[in-house]
This record gives C-alpha cells, sequence and structure tokens, in this order.
C-alpha cells in the first residue's frame, strides 16, 4: 500500500478479532510512530503497551469514549515527556505527529486502530496517570487501541473546497 492509499483509505476501527497483534508487529508500529516529525528532533514521546486484558477492560473505567478497550487485544499510549522538549509546549504537537504515523502503520499492515483522546480531559489524564503510575512530567496524549478489524467502514473522500482559502481567509459568498 502507498502512502496515499493509506492516508485515504484508513478509518477509525472500533471492533476487533480476538487475534492477538504479534509483538514483532507492535515493534514495527512504534519504529513507525518514532518516525514521526519533532519540534527542535527532541522526540519527547513515550508510549505504554498495554495488552493486559484486565488492565484494558478498565480502562472505560476512566475514558469513557474508549469503550472498544474491551474488544481490542491491545492498546498504545502515546505520551509526553516534557524534561524531554526542546520547545516548550510542543510535545503535543509532536505526540500527535508520532500517533497519526501509529495509526497509519497499523492501517499499512492489515490492523485496525483508533485515536482515543486523553489529554487535555484532567479527569482521564489522572485517571491513566493513576492506573499506568505515570510521574507528573509524563503526560498521556492518546490511547489507540489497536487489533484485526471486525469491521469495514464505507470509505469516503472528505476533502471540501469550502474548507480551503488561499492566501487569505475569506468568507466564501453564497
Amino acid at each position: 500500500m502507498d502512502t496515499l492509499e493509506a492516508i485515504h483509505t484508513r478509518r477509525s476501527i472500533r471492533k476487533y478479532t480476538d487475534r492477538p497483534v504479534p509483538w514483532e508487529l507492535v515493534k514495527e508500529l512504534l519504529r513507525a510512530a518514532m518516525c514521526a516529525p519533532s519540534a527542535v528532533n527532541a522526540q519527547p514521546w513515550v508510549f505504554v503497551v498495554i495488552d493486559d486484558r484486565k488492565l484494558l477492560d478498565e480502562i472505560p473505567t476512566y475514558s469513557p469514549y474508549a469503550g472498544m478497550c474491551r474488544e481490542a487485544p491491545l492498546a498504545i499510549m502515546v505520551c509526553g515527556d516534557t524534561t524531554q522538549e526542546k520547545a516548550p509546549g510542543f510535545w503535543v504537537q509532536d505526540c500527535s505527529a508520532a500517533t497519526q504515523n501509529l495509526l497509519l502503520a497499523a492501517h499499512a499492515v492489515g490492523l485496525g486502530a483508533v485515536w482515543t483522546g486523553i489529554y487535555p480531559m484532567e479527569d482521564r489524564v489522572e485517571g491513566f496517570r493513576k492506573a499506568f503510575g505515570l510521574p507528573e512530567h509524563v503526560i498521556p496524549l492518546g490511547l489507540v487501541p489497536i487489533g484485526y478489524p471486525a469491521q469495514s467502514p464505507v470509505l469516503q473522500d472528505r476533502y471540501r473546497v469550502e474548507k480551503v482559502h488561499c492566501n487569505a481567509y475569506r468568507k466564501r459568498e453564497e
């Protein structure tokens, strides 16, 4: 699958088979995530791989939109380590780029994944911090449940001309 095909055909997958994801494949996903660009090449990301069934089943109790964790064979939490920043505040963008790489890599190898937000929702941040023993300088940005897809979402062209402006923002006339 080439890059544009991966971008155009990737969809959020929330239903998974019970087939386990091999560790070698997980390493490939993490390798792709770590190839993301980052401000001043700081690479302030930290990843927590979660494959313990009990931990996955508990996640929806403190992250209400992560119910699919009860089906997913694993999830990867993407966190920012603020002690690794060279450009303060850019950890969010850096970790977001890593998350997008992770999603595209999962799709490219036949896995399904979905980005569930954690930061900046303080209750979710604290839930993950407590559940996984994260230190204060490590902030969870998002959780990506991953598995072999048990659904096939309909593809659609999401290009919208009304969202494009050239040289300045101009309100379009009706």
